[in-house]
């Protein structure tokens, strides 16, 4: 059975910093890609930061661009999202998700095939 465990939101004050957490289970962690996507009530899921782990490449947003690294630990089937210089809008409910067909850009929504449930970030103003 494919999980994903994200963890690590929290509530922060503007110019903090978050680092999430999401550990992958049931599948073979180096052929996969693995993507931090967050969403606000009313608003469509958005890619955020996405790292394949089988070739290194990675995307970031422009608007998270010089304040979120996504790195990994691949003995222990971890990817990070440390998020700093935190910023009200960045408030959302963050997902993170793996995309094991490997036939899509990073950033698209349809190319993740599992999620994990949300953690929620809050960023005080």
């Amino acid at each position: 059975e494919v999980q994903l465990q994200a963890s690590g939101g929290g509530l922060v004050q503007t110019g903090g910093s978050l680092r999430l957490s999401c550990v992958v289970s049931g599948l073979t962690f180096d052929d996969i890609a693995i993507a931090w996507f967050r969403q606000v009530p009313g608003e469509e899921r958005k890619a955020v930061s996405c790292l394949s782990i089988y070739d290194g490449s990675t995307y970031f947003a422009d608007t998270v661009k010089g304040r979120f690294t996504i790195s990994s630990d691949n003995a222990m089937k971890t990817v990070y999202l440390q998020m700093d210089s935190l910023k009200p809008e960045d408030t959302a409910n963050y997902f993170c998700a793996t995309d094991t067909k490997r036939d899509r850009p990073l950033y698209n929504l349809s190319a993740y095939d599992y999620w994990g449930r949300g953690t929620q970030v809050t960023v005080s103003s």
